[in-house]
C-alpha cells in the first residue's frame, strides 16, 4: 500500500510496489538507478517486499522515475489503484500464476531432454530432438532472463538474469552449433558434444526456485493481511436521515455511523446514541469487553457485541489508529537493518566478479587442461555463471526482518525500523519512566477505611459521592468513579461549598459534612481515632494522598487515593534484571513517592524530581558509560529522551507524541512486552546470520568447486544440472529458515 508523508524539507516519501526484481543485484540497480534521476534524494529497496521507499522533491514527476525502471526491465507502479494492498496481491497471484505455468511446461519439456542427453545421446537423430524441445524452454518459458539481461547491460548493470542468460544462452549456441555443424570439431579429433539438458533443465529449477521462493515469501506479509482484515469494506451511514450502505472509502469525518452487533467499527470516533460492550483486545490485550456509551471514543476494528450504536466518524482512512498500526508495520517491514547494507554493497558487485570469475575458470580450463579442455572450460564457465545466483544473499535479511516485525505486530509489539530490531537484543541498560509507564497513570482508591458501624457506611458514601461529584478537585473524580463502581447511588444535598486549599463542605438532612485534608478536619474539631491516625501514617509514608470525611465532631472516613502500579510491573521488571539489564526509574514526583515505588517494584536505581531535559541528559550519561540504553515512556516530556535512546519503546496508551519518536511501541502498555521484544530482537539476529552464514558459505564452497577445484585432486567436475539445483534450494532454504520466527513462542 503506498504511503505518503512529508519531510521537514518538503519533500516527498511515497513508498511504490515495483515489479521485475529477481535478485538481490535487481534491488542494487533499482536503487542506483533512481538515486541517479535528478530530484530524488534517496531511494531504499526492499527485495523480500518488492517495493521502494522513494524520497524526492515535489517537483518531480513520478512518471519520470517509472520510466527510468522501464528502461532497466523494471516497472514502478504509480497509480493509486496499483499501490492498495488488494491489487498488491491480486498481481502477486497473477505472477504466481505465470511462474506456475512456466515451470510446469519448462520441467514437462527438460525432461525427455535431460534423459536423451543422459542416457540416448548416440540415438539417430537424438540431437535435433533435443534441439526441438530446448527451443521453446529457453526462448519462451525463459525469456524473460535474456530480455532483462539485455536491458541491464543497456545500463551497464548485471544481475543475476545476466549470469541465468550468459549461462543458459553459450550452453545452447554451443550445443546448437555442434548439432548443425558437428564437422568443426569432428575435423579436428574431437567429439562435437551437446549441453541441451543443462540449457533447459537449469532453467527449469531456477523457474522451480522462483515458484517455490514466491509461495514462502507470500507467507511472510501475513501480519499486514490480518490487520487489514479488522477493517469492514463497507458501513452503515446515515445521510438525509436514510440508513445508506456506502463504501468505507466514502465515509467522511462528521458522518453518523450505525454499528449493529457482531459488527466491527469501521473508524475512529465516538458514540453518539446508544450503549453497547466491545472487544477491543485488538488495543489493549484485554480479553474483557468494554462498556460504551455516549461520549466514549471507539477505535477502528474493534468489534461491536451486543448493543446497537451510532457513532460519528473523527479519523477516517489513514488517520485511523488501525491505519497507523498497518503503516508502520509495513515500514518496519520495509526498512533496513544495518547488516542489510553491507549485504546490498556485497551484491552490488557481487555479479561483476562472478563473471571475471567464470572467464578466468574458462581461460584457466582452455589453456590449461589438456584433453577436452574445450568442453571442461565451457563447463566450468556455465557452471560457475549457474551456482553463484545471490538471491540467498539479497533474502537473507530482509525475509527475516519481515517475520520478525510481523511476529512483533501479532503480540502487540509494534516496531518502526529494522534497526530497532537488531539493536533491541544488545540492550544492557533499561530507563522507565513512573508514571503511565510502572503505574496506571490515573489516580485510584486503594483503601476506603470506615470508623464508624457498618450500618451506616452506605448512608456516608452516598454522602460523599455526592460531594465528589460537585467537586472540582483532580482526585474526586477517582474517589467518584470507586464508589459508583460499588454501586453507590448519591445522595441529594441541601447546600455545597468549596474550601480553597482544604477540601468541600455539605449539609445533607440538616447535618454538615466535611471532606478534604487533615487540615479541614482539626480548623473543625473533627476527633480522630487513634487506629485510623496510625493508618493515615502510614499510607503517607506508602507515598498516597489521603482525604477524610467527618461529621458530628469526628472523623468517619479515610480514602487512600494513588497511581496504582500495574500488575504485571513488578514481575516485568525482575525479568528484565534477570537478563542482565540495569533497570533505572525516572520521575518527576516526589523523592517520597519514587521510593514507594521503587521499593514495591524491587528497583535499586531510581531519581526523582527531574525534568525532560533531566531526562535526556540521564541517557546521554548512561550511553557516555559504554550502555546500549533502552527508554520507555508514555508521554510528551518523554519524548526528547525516547528520541536519544538506543531504542525508545513508547507505550501504546500514551501520547502521539511519544509514539512517533519512539522507534517501538507497546500497544498493550505492558512492561512485560520489553522482554517479549529482545527476545523477538535475538531471534531475528540469530536467523538473519545463519541466513547470511549459509548464503556466503554457499558460494565461498559452490564457486570453487563449479570453477573445477576439486577436479585435479578427485577428478570430480560439478555438472551444471546440480549446479542450478542447488542454487534453488539455496534461496527457498533461506526463506524456510526466516518463516520459522512465525512459529518462535514470546
Amino acid at each position: 500500500m503506498a504511503t505518503i508523508t512529508t519531510s521537514p524539507k518538503k519533500a516527498i516519501k511515497n513508498t511504490f510496489p515495483v515489479e521485475g526484481m529477481t535478485c538481490a543485484g535487481c534491488a542494487v540497480s533499482v536503487e542506483s538507478m533512481l538515486k541517479a534521476q535528478p530530484g530524488v534524494e534517496s531511494a531504499a529497496v526492499n527485495f523480500a517486499n518488492k517495493t521502494v521507499l522513494v524520497e524526492y522533491d515535489p517537483a518531480t514527476p513520478v512518471t519520470t522515475l517509472q520510466k527510468a525502471l522501464q528502461d532497466v526491465g523494471y516497472d514502478l507502479l504509480i497509480q493509486k489503484e496499483e499501490a492498495t494492498q488488494e491489487a498488491k496481491e491480486a498481481r502477486e497471484e497473477e505472477a504466481y500464476q505465470r511462474i506456475k505455468h512456466k515451470t510446469i511446461w519448462a520441467t514437462m519439456l527438460s525432461f525427455p531432454v535431460a534423459v536423451i542427453g543422459m542416457f540416448f545421446h548416440h540415438m539417430p537423430y537424438g540431437n535435433w530432438i533435443m534441439l526441438a524441445l530446448t527451443l521453446p524452454v529457453v526462448f519462451w518459458f525463459g525469456r524473460s532472463f535474456y530480455v532483462n539481461a539485455v536491458k541491464q547491460a543497456r545500463h551497464g548493470q548485471a544481475n543475476m538474469d545476466t549470469l541465468v542468460a550468459l549461462s543458459t544462452g553459450i550452453a545452447f549456441l554451443f550445443s546448437a552449433f555442434n548439432t548443425i555443424y558437428p564437422q568443426f570439431f569432428l575435423e579436428r579429433g574431437l567429439e562435437p558434444h551437446v549441453y541441451y539438458e543443462a540449457a533447459t533443465v537449469i532453467i527449469a529449477f531456477i523457474l522451480l526456485g522462483k515458484l517455490l521462493e514466491e509461495r514462502a515469501k507470500s507467507r511472510t506479509s501475513g501480519a499486514i493481511k490480518k490487520l487489514m482484515g479488522l477493517q469492514p469494506k463497507s458501513v452503515k451511514a446515515l445521510r438525509n436521515g436514510v440508513e445508506t450502505e456506502i463504501p468505507i472509502e466514502d465515509v467522511l469525518v462528521g458522518d453518523v455511523l450505525v454499528i449493529r452487533p457482531g459488527e466491527k467499527i469501521p473508524v475512529d470516533g465516538r458514540v453518539v446514541t446508544g450503549s453497547s460492550f466491545l472487544d477491543e483486545s485488538m488495543i489493549s490485550g484485554e480479553p474483557i469487553p468494554v462498556e460504551k456509551t455516549t461520549g466514549d471514543q471507539v477505535f477502528t476494528g474493534t468489534i461491536n457485541q451486543k448493543g446497537s450504536l451510532q457513532i460519528t466518524a473523527e479519523k477516517v482512512g489513514a488517520e485511523t489508529l488501525l491505519a497507523q498500526i498497518i503503516k508502520m508495520v509495513q515500514e518496519a517491514q520495509g526498512s533496513k537493518a544495518p547488516v542489510q547494507q553491507l549485504t546490498d554493497k556485497i551484491a552490488g558487485i557481487f555479479v561483476p566478479v562472478v563473471i571475471g570469475i567464470a572467464l578466468l575458470s574458462f581461460a584457466a580450463w582452455y589453456f590449461l587442461g589438456g584433453d577436452n579442455n574445450t568442453t571442461h572450460a565451457l563447463l566450468a564457465l556455465i557452471t560457475v555463471l549457474i551456482i553463484a545466483c545471490p538471491c540467498a544473499l539479497g533474502l537473507a535479511t530482509p525475509t527475516a526482518i519481515m517475520v520478525g516485525v510481523g511476529r512483533g505486530a501479532e503480540n502487540g509489539i509494534l516496531i518502526k525500523d529494522a534497526e530497532s530490531l537488531e539493536t533491541a537484543h544488545k540492550l544492557t541498560a533499561i530507563v522507565l519512566d513512573k508514571t503511565g509507564t510502572i503505574t496506571k497513570g490515573k489516580p485510584e482508591v486503594t483503601e476506603l477505611e470506615w470508623a464508624v458501624p457498618t450500618g451506616t457506611q452506605a448512608n456516608l458514601a452516598a454522602v460523599v459521592l455526592a460531594m465528589e461529584n460537585q467537586s472540582e478537585h483532580p482526585l474526586a473524580d477517582a474517589v467518584s468513579k470507586h464508589l459508583t463502581a460499588q454501586n453507590t447511588q448519591p445522595a441529594v444535598l441541601e447546600s455545597f461549598e468549596s474550601i480553597t486549599g482544604r477540601g468541600v463542605q455539605a449539609t445533607y438532612q440538616g447535618q454538615v459534612y466535611w471532606l478534604g485534608n487533615e487540615k479541614l478536619m482539626l480548623e473543625n474539631g473533627l476527633r480522630f481515632s487513634s487506629d485510623l491516625e496510625k493508618t493515615a501514617q502510614k499510607r503517607k509514608s506508602e507515598a498516597k494522598t489521603v482525604v477524610f470525611a467527618g461529621t458530628q465532631g469526628q472523623v468517619v472516613a479515610l480514602i487512600a487515593i494513588a497511581d496504582a502500579i500495574k500488575e504485571t510491573s513488578a514481575e516485568a521488571i525482575q525479568e528484565l534484571q534477570q537478563l542482565g539489564l540495569q533497570v533505572y526509574m525516572l520521575t518527576g514526583d516526589n523523592a517520597q513517592t519514587a521510593a514507594a515505588v521503587a521499593q514495591q517494584v524491587g528497583l535499586q536505581h531510581y531519581k526523582a524530581e527531574v525534568m525532560p531535559q533531566d531526562k535526556a541528559d540521564f541517557i546521554q550519561e548512561l550511553q557516555a558509560q559504554g550502555h546500549v540504553v533502552g527508554m520507555v515512556g508514555d508521554g510528551i516530556n518523554d519524548s526528547q529522551a525516547l528520541a536519544l535512546a538506543d531504542v525508545g519503546i513508547a507505550m501504546g496508551r500514551g501520547t502521539d507524541i511519544a509514539m512517533d519518536v519512539a522507534k517501538v511501541t507497546l500497544m498493550h502498555s505492558d512492561l512485560s512486552a520489553i522482554a517479549k521484544a529482545i527476545k523477538l530482537s535475538k531471534a531475528t539476529v540469530r536467523t538473519i546470520h545463519q541466513n547470511l552464514f549459509w548464503a556466503f558459505i554457499y558460494n565461498l564452497i559452490g564457486i570453487p568447486v563449479a570453477a573445477g577445484l576439486l577436479f585435479p585432486i578427485w577428478g570430480f567436475l560439478l555438472d551444471p544440472m546440480l549446479a542450478g539445483a542447488a542454487m534453488a534450494l539455496s534461496s527457498v532454504s533461506v526463506v524456510t529458515n526466516s518463516l520459522r520466527l512465525r512459529s518462535l513462542k514470546l
